[in-house]
């Protein structure tokens, strides 16, 4: 592992290490309040589509993905924003966003209200956790930094299962707006943490780069609303060809820009690192994955299998044990057998376990569970090397664009997985409807439709979740092959 994050001295002793416990505490709980959410709304899905909202398949997508499309879209800014203004401040000004975009969402009306709370909240997301991550560095004794960035991206994979079963938990009551309105004071809470426990730390003179956030955002809601829409517009509409055709443009433009200004976003020279490319690709590939099984499984679980809600969020849990495990262990295994064996396991685990799910929907539970206990195995494995990988390879003073381009690699995996899974979930669904219900593309639109053909329209779902799980399995897979090559060529330069 390289040493650059590692040049920044921090004095050791009792105070410090009193900050460096009160720096990680609020680091991990932040992080698993903003990435919990997106697993939690999850769990929503069947409710908020059976609700008097009467959202369609499209605007369900919308109602999961258009907070972690913000999220994902500024939380490279956020860093950068977090690195020149300073990075407690950023991290208390956007638990207090989140918070208030949590409140938004608990008290919408409509679809139209509740996807902009969903959009302030994500605004707030984006400048926690890039924030955590550079407190977190600048907090910690040099020493103790990379078990700290361990232990904290362990709990960045946790974060996603505890969404699970608190929403599970909160989501029992019947209330969809419960969940918003516990988020929110929670936020506050932590908000109040890092007030009093974050110590201040140096400001880096780096400009802002506007130009490249607008062009970064603008790129990123072409592609997904080509993505999205695909299903219920055709793949084949002026609509979503001409959203890919202006992704495909902006994100040239956006390349372009980035290696003119003088203080770029994210200079994409930086991809000539071998070792951030394998981390970014790596953490892509593993939150893609992850997220497109946290869309489906909620979904499956409930319609499937007749789960409760917080049946389901505790259905999740034997994907926890390897997690827990793997904070304390993986570092040092790492270490001994190397990046990419290391990932090489990771990335069989995660796929050949998101086969194995499809292939186990209407099987036991226990079957579900062992395979669920695979893939969390994956994870347990990828993560923390990824975050100590990626990381590593910029210097401290850059410190928030790292996290932020850490986090910006894992929420566009999310929003991509949740996109991409969820929109071959509904093309399949609809394909294998029956005639009375053809033409839906929701389980709650079909059973309307067509109420004596609740076993079909049970049926058509749990096989459009096979057919998304083995995409996720199969693009695992392969993108992951991609990773490790370059991770071992990363080996060779380093």
């Amino acid at each position: 592992m390289t040493t650059a994050a590692s040049d920044l001295a921090v004095p050791d002793g009792p105070g410090v290490r009193r900050r460096e416990l009160a720096a990680l505490g609020v680091a991990c709980v932040s992080t698993i309040l903003v990435i919990g959410l997106v697993a939690a709304i999850n769990l929503a899905v069947p409710m908020l589509a059976a609700s008097p909202l009467h959202p369609s398949a499209a605007q369900l997508l919308w109602i999961v993905d258009a907070y972690v499309l913000v999220f994902a879209c500024l939380v490279i800014p956020g860093g950068a924003f977090g690195d020149r203004f300073g990075r407690k401040g950023a991290l208390a000004a956007g638990l207090v966003v989140f918070a208030a975009g949590a409140a938004l969402t608990a008290l919408a009306p409509g679809i139209g209200i509740l996807l902009a709370g969903r959009v302030v909240t994500g605004l707030g997301a984006a400048l926690v956790l890039p924030n955590c991550v550079g407190v977190l560095v600048h907090a910690t004794a040099p020493a103790r930094r990379g078990s700290a960035l361990a232990v904290w991206g362990a709990v960045s994979g946790l974060g996603g299962l505890f969404g699970n079963l608190g929403g599970g938990a909160l989501l029992s009551s019947g209330h969809w707006q419960l969940l918003f309105w516990v988020v929110s004071p929670l936020a506050l809470a932590c908000t109040l943490w890092v007030l009093a426990g974050v110590a201040r730390s140096d400001r880096s003179p780096r400009s802002l780069d506007p130009a490249g956030t607008v062009l970064l955002v603008l790129a990123t809601v072409a592609l997904l609303i080509g993505i999205i829409e695909g299903p219920e517009q055709g793949w084949d509409s002026p609509l979503v060809i001409g959203a890919f055709a202006l992704s495909a443009v902006v994100w040239a433009a956006w390349v372009l820009v980035e290696l003119r200004v003088q203080h770029p976003l994210l200079d994409p020279r930086l991809f000539r690192i071998p070792l951030l490319r394998a981390a970014s690709l790596g953490m892509f590939v593993t939150f893609f994955g992850s997220f497109g099984l946290f869309y489906v499984n909620a979904s499956l679980l409930e319609y499937g299998r007749g789960f409760s809600v917080l049946g389901t969020g505790f259905a999740i849990l034997p994907m926890v044990l390897p997690l827990a495990i793997g904070a304390l262990f993986v570092p040092a295994l790492a270490k001994r057998i190397g990046l990419t064996l290391t990932l090489l396991f990771a990335f069989l685990f995660i796929g050949i376990g998101l086969v194995g799910l499809s292939s186990a929907t209407q099987a036991a539970y226990s079957i579900y569970a062992l395979w669920l206990v695979l893939v969390g195995c994956g994870f347990a494995l990828a993560l923390p090397v990824l975050t100590m990988e990626l990381t590593s390879a910029l210097p401290a003073q850059q410190a928030g664009v790292g996290g932020g381009l850490q986090s910006a690699t894992r929420e566009f995996g999310s929003a991509l997985g949740v996109a991409i899974v969820g929109t071959v979930l509904t093309d399949a669904f609809s394909a294998a409807l029956p005639p009375a219900a053809q033409g839906q593309h929701t389980v709650a639109a079909a059973l309307a439709a067509a109420p004596g053909s609740h076993t079909a329209i049970i049926a058509a779902f749990v096989t459009g979740a096979a057919v998304a799980l083995r995409l996720a399995g199969g693009v695992t897979l392969v993108a992951g092959a991609v990773v490790l090559l370059t991770a071992r060529r990363a080996g060779h330069t380093r």
